[in-house]
């Protein structure tokens, strides 16, 4: 390595620009930017990103080979501010702070007043004539030096200083520390640095400084900055350096520090936000040691310097054309400005502003909507849970449907459903694992807690298509459904005790926690309209009820991509009646069965077309392994006991056997679940193989349909029904299938007398449906891509398994960046789907494709999706307006590339 222009590490705040963020990193590209605008910026230069990226491949190299730049810079910087570094009577004194390419608020570290030692703390008392200004800076140096750079707990040197504070009153603040308590508190700390390192503070400047700028590089991968980058997908960039003249907001009454924010960060308001502290260091802000002063008041205190800082705040929005988070310090009534940044802002005022910043002219609609993260936009549809609440965490799993709820812990669906009868509306059901029988339990409740299962489990699903908070996998949650509680180590919550479910970030919380609610505000709806301008994407939603129909026209769904035709089945009045017709012995029964279930599915599928008059509605044919709607084979066993045990109580008593006929039915149930019972049950008698082994159940589902479909169109509706096999993995299979069903289609159509517009394809969730693409096209019209069946086949995952015992270590050991089953797979399942897609329409070129799985709702999905040219998403209701706005952003970036 060298520093040559080619290898250039090293930048002068003269030399580099905004545009060189992932060379300079955030905070050094925004201070060479304002440098060139002619602001008032303190000095310094930049240790580039490639720099700290190199420093982990050979530490000990890169910082011998920086050393020459280093002192070079350094030796400018001691000219342009008239001061030396290390010098007894005039020192120089520098920051060292860390800057990634994209804004890691208080992930990485930060080292103040480098460069006072011994003797130059009694020059700089001397040169400033003040020397509670030097000790005070140089215990604060010697506080973040051991705590940054040697790693001493901060928590020691405070307290140290408590104790000196408590001396002279409990309220004392920093700033009652006299010269006299200062220099003893600096003797202390010295003390602890000695004890703790096995060695004195360090008197020499540029040993301090090196040391520091080493802590700086590996602040990149320490636990808090690595865990965030994680939470926020933020590339492994690596943090630049920045070493800067420190100038000083604590050298008395007339200096002070804060932070602006051009427009309010909470609300989006175009109204200035501030606080401030006088006599005070940037820490002491963030901290929140001392309560700053509003913005407002500094018109009073500082009048010309507040004039110049809103001059500078509304400059700075203009030129980088978006809310800026400014910082600064006036030292001795001279405004300096420390950094810049696009301001972090709560999901509603994000919103405002994008929205407010396109009427402004300042930004164009397509700036607008690439300024919105997509998930930080969801929560607008959800309650929250506010950030500033202290809570009290149980556990931490897997987040299946977003939104936060507090409600009484409830143990079993009836109890749920009795109590909401009753008017109580706050109920969190908590089951072991949930099936359909206990969808009234869900229906009842305001949200779900399980302890197995993952994000396409039972209580996942059902959850999403509700739109109520769900959290499921809860592993470290021990239920038990007799005694009604759960454990969690220790604690215990019994029935009726409250809890908080927040399904956005997985957390179960003790008791009950403040909510944000949501807000859906004009200026969303406008920007929502603004992405519509822009995308091609469709975007449908996965509507299994009339209801959820309703709530996806609501988010402006262009149709409907998934009908998913098994919950409809979980209705506690229908369910009795789909369990006999799976218990059914001869055909003839099974058909008595459907029979009474057809004019439930019509009912259905003409309520559900009637609300989406006009647009597509996709059909999944009965999809899951039918043991999924039976009652679970021990609890059937428990009951055949229990009916045995009184049956010999009443021989003995009565010498009658009254429930020998109960026991036989019994008998008989228990030996067709386990009769149904499979070692692999998600790849064995499910989808279009159902169809196949039992065709009368598809042809009853496809006989509602058209039934609907044929009545809405004489009535003048119009109707695109588009029927989905599902589990498609050979021509043949779907051959079979589709001839079978296309003459129930005719006859039924015939039958009315109509023209109907409709469609027969597949969902492409076995990676052989996608090699052999070409061949499944002559059938299918179109293909929907079931991305979570697919994802589980290419990887030879169980979903439930994998995120319940291996994943969380893949993702942990970095084996996997992201969890599959979340974020699409693009170079596995991703290339099958662009496999099939080009097969597809080689063999017919007006084959339509979208995506059904979770993955249609997850902004980099949906990227892909509209690289591959495919026609729609469809996701959960309630991911709609986030998949309108990915669709949008992912048009201005195919632009921009």
């Amino acid at each position: 390595m060298t520093t040559s222009e080619k290898n250039k590490f090293i930048y002068d705040f003269t030399e580099g620009n905004k545009d060189l963020k992932n060379l300079l990193g955030g905070k050094g590209a925004n201070l060479a930017e304002m440098t060139k605008l002619g602001l008032n910026i303190p000095p310094g230069f930049t240790i580039t990103t490639e720099a700290c990226l190199i420093y982990f491949r050979e530490p000990e190299k890169v910082m011998k080979e920086l050393e020459p730049s280093v002192m070079k810079n350094l030796k400018a910087l001691e000219e342009s501010s008239g001061k030396k570094f290390g010098d007894m009577k005039n020192p120089l004194l520098v920051s060292v702070r860390s800057g990634a390419p994209m804004s890691m608020p208080g992930m990485m570290d930060t080292v103040l007043n480098l460069g006072l030692n011994n003797q130059s703390v009694l020059g700089l008392a001397e040169q400033t004539e003040n020397p509670r200004f030097a000790y005070d800076s140089y215990r604060r140096f010697i506080q973040m030096f051991g705590d940054v750079v040697m790693a001493i707990g901060a928590e020691k040197f405070e307290r140290i200083l408590t104790k000196y504070k408590r001396l002279i009153g409990r309220d004392a603040q920093d700033t009652d520390l006299k010269v006299t308590d200062l220099q003893k508190i600096i003797a202390d700390y010295k003390a602890l640095y000695e004890k703790e390192i096995g060695s004195a503070f360090p008197q020499d400047p540029l040993k301090q400084l090196f040391l520091a700028i080493d802590a700086v590089f590996k602040s990149w991968n320490n636990r808090r900055a690595i865990t965030y980058r994680r939470i926020n997908n933020i590339p492994n960039f690596g943090t630049a350096v920045n070493i800067q003249v420190m100038v000083f907001g604590n050298k008395g009454e007339n200096s002070a520090t804060g932070v602006v924010f051009t427009r309010d960060p909470s609300t989006g308001e175009n109204k200035k936000f501030g606080e401030y502290l006088t006599n005070a260091q940037g820490e002491d802000v963030v901290a929140g040691i001392r309560t700053p002063k509003k913005l407002e008041v500094m018109e009073e205190e500082f009048p010309t310097i507040y004039t110049q800082l809103l001059d500078t705040m509304d400059r700075l929005e203009k030129h980088y054309r978006d809310m800026q988070d400014i910082e600064f310090t006036i030292e001795d009534g001279k405004l300096n400005i420390l950094q810049t940044r696009n301001g972090k802002r709560t999901p509603s005022a994000a919103v405002k502003i994008a929205v407010d910043m396109v009427k402004e002219g300042l930004i164009t609609k397509e700036e607008a909507i690439m300024s919105l993260d997509p998930n930080k936009v969801s929560k607008l549809l959800f309650k929250s849970i506010d950030e500033s609440a202290i809570v009290h965490v149980l556990a931490h799993s897997i987040n299946a449907s977003p939104g936060a709820v507090s409600g009484i812990a409830i143990f079993d669906p009836d109890t749920a459903e009795e109590l909401a009868n009753q008017g109580e509306n706050e109920i969190i059901l908590c089951r072991p694992q949930t099936k359909p029988e206990d969808v009234h339990g869900l229906y009842a409740s305001s949200g779900v807690l399980t302890q197995f299962g993952g994000k396409t489990s039972h209580a996942a699903v059902v959850a999403r298509g509700m739109g109520k908070p769900a959290i499921v996998g809860a592993s470290d949650i021990e239920i038990d459904e007799e005694n009604k509680e759960f454990r969690v180590g220790e604690m215990v919550i019994h029935e009726g005790d409250y809890i908080t479910i927040d399904g956005t970030t997985g957390k179960v919380i003790e008791g009950i926690v403040p909510l944000i609610e949501p807000e859906i505000k004009d200026e969303f709806l406008e920007l929502l309209q603004i992405a519509d301008e822009i995308k091609t994407l469709g975007v449908r939603a996965n509507a299994d009820t009339p209801l959820d129909a309703l709530k996806a026209l609501e988010f402006g769904a262009e149709g409907i991509g998934l009908c998913r035709t098994e919950h409809m089945f979980m209705a506690q009045d229908r369910l009795p009646t789909v369990q006999n017709m799976i218990l059914a012995r001869t055909k003839e029964v099974r058909q008595d069965a459907l029979n009474k279930i057809l004019p439930w599915q019509k009912q259905d599928f003409y309520e559900i077309f009637k609300i989406m008059e006009g647009r597509p509605v996709t059909i999944r044919l009965l999809d899951p392994p039918l043991h999924e709607f039976l009652p679970e084979l021990s609890l059937v066993q428990l009951e055949r006991q229990e009916l045995k045990m009184t049956n010999a109580l009443s021989k003995s008593l009565l010498n009658t056997s009254p429930l020998d006929e109960e026991i036989k039915k019994k008998n008989k149930v228990i030996s067709l679940i386990r009769s149904l019972s499979e070692e692999n049950p998600m790849m064995g008698l499910r989808g279009c193989r159902l169809g196949i082994v039992w065709p009368e159940i598809n042809e009853m589902q496809v006989k509602a349909i058209f039934q609907a479909a044929c009545e809405l169109k004489l009535q003048g509706i119009n109707v695109m029904p588009e029927v989905m096999i599902p589990l498609v993995g050979m021509l043949s299979e779907l051959q079979y299938v589709k001839a079978q069903l296309m003459q129930v289609a005719l006859e039924t159509i015939n039958e009315y007398d109509v023209e109907l517009d409709y469609k027969f394809g597949t969902m492409i969730e076995i990676p052989r449906a996608a090699l052999t693409a070409d061949e499944i096209a002559i059938e299918a019209e179109f293909f929907s891509f079931g991305t979570n069946d697919l994802t589980q086949m290419t990887y030879g995952f169980s979903r439930d398994d994998a995120e319940g015992k291996f994943l969380p270590v893949y993702l942990n050991k970095e084996i996997l960046e992201d969890n599959p089953f979340e974020i699409l797979d693009q170079e596995g399942v991703g290339q099958l789907m662009k496999m099939a897609i080009k097969l597809g329409k080689k063999a017919r070129p007006d084959l339509k494709t979208g995506i059904c799985g979770e993955h249609g709702g997850e902004p980099s999905s949906i990227k892909f999706s509209h690289d591959i040219g495919l026609d729609y998403v469809s996701c959960s209701p309630f991911r709609i307006p986030v998949a309108r706005i990915a669709a949008a952003q992912a048009v201005i970036e195919n632009k921009k590339e």
